[in-house]
């Protein structure tokens, strides 16, 4: 099949891109919007222009499924600089405040880093996607304005240190959503009372993406230009929810689900219904997200999809009679 084939039809699917810095996340999503010709693009979670990495961009009906993505586990490795400050808690922004850093220890260090493992409280930071009154907090933030920003719950499951080269470091952060690595870095600045910030950072991996399975933007443009099988770079829209349980219907039931009504499963093991589960078709469609409403003994459609798609050989597929 043609490139120029290829892009006449709607994909229901996700692109693995690896950001350059310097780009928005949204620069991206432009970009392959005009190659791909494709209407609903959409990415699944916000970069910072200086970071890189991992930048799934999800198309068609996928784009649906990104809230699963951006409530996924991420990891970053980043390089910091003690001793400095700055407006956005990165090396882009201002300098706010400079102060010798030579008393820091690697010891140091490591047991200020070890006091932000587990559930905390973060602070946003000022220059971010975040809105205060429908207006970005960024936005504001250029204009010299600062909005007081309530803390928020955020979870670090992993912080280690990768390179001690004062007054530079590295760490290597797995995190659940919503974790600022800038906030991070800020914060470790305050604690060692000389200030840090963020010099280069870059995404490993967010939810079921790893940055060594990424493609360039240039990659994804020159497959393009060349009239070449860039559509071979896109995964499947179930990827995004590979971590819920998931069963497949008979037609009966795929006709009720594909016009939004309840429907019942009776011959599955009833596990884990407080989240929703993956509902298939019998040619391995992804039907819908669906929800089990405990007071009827019916499930319900939360999102109907009906999107083509392959089922992981490794999964075992329970079927409903």
């Amino acid at each position: 099949m043609s490139s120029n084939n290829q892009l006449q039809g709607q994909i229901d699917g996700v692109l693995n891109i690896s950001k350059p810095s310097g780009a928005t996340s949204m620069d991206v999503v432009r970009s392959i919007k005009k190659w791909t010709k494709q209407k609903r693009v959409g990415h699944g979670g916000t970069l910072d222009p200086l970071a890189t990495g991992v930048l799934p961009i999800c198309f068609g009906k996928a784009t649906r499924l990104m809230e699963y993505l951006v409530d996924s586990p991420k990891t970053y490795h980043t390089r910091l600089k003690l001793g400095i400050t700055t407006d956005t808690y990165d090396i882009d922004g201002e300098v706010t405040s400079t102060k010798d850093p030579s008393y820091v220890t690697q010891q140091m260090l490591e047991d200020v880093l070890g006091s932000f493992m587990g559930n905390l409280e973060q602070v946003p930071p000022m220059y971010s996607a975040l809105k205060h009154e429908g207006t970005r907090l960024y936005k504001l933030a250029r204009e010299g304005i600062e909005i007081e920003r309530p803390s928020r719950s955020v979870r670090i499951d992993s912080i280690i240190m990768t390179t001690w080269d004062p007054p530079f470091f590295e760490i290597k952060v797995q995190c659940g959503k919503g974790m600022y690595v800038r906030s991070l870095s800020h914060d470790i600045g305050e604690l060692l009372k000389c200030g840090a910030t963020v010099v280069a950072l870059t995404r490993l991996q967010s939810g079921p993406f790893q940055l060594n399975e990424s493609v360039s933007l240039e990659t994804i443009q020159q497959t393009i230009t060349t009239n070449a099988a860039w559509i071979s770079y896109i995964k499947p829209a179930d990827l995004l929810v590979q971590h819920l349980q998931h069963t497949v219907v008979t037609e009966g039931r795929e006709s009720l689900i594909k016009n939004g009504r309840p429907f019942s499963l009776e011959n599955i093991e009833l596990v884990d219904l407080e989240r929703p589960w993956r509902i298939y078709g019998l040619a391995g469609n992804l039907l819908a997200i669906a929800t089990y409403d405990k007071s009827t003994g019916l499930w319900h459609p939360s999102k109907v999809l009906d999107i083509g798609t392959e089922i992981s050989a490794s999964s075992e597929i329970q079927h409903t009679e």
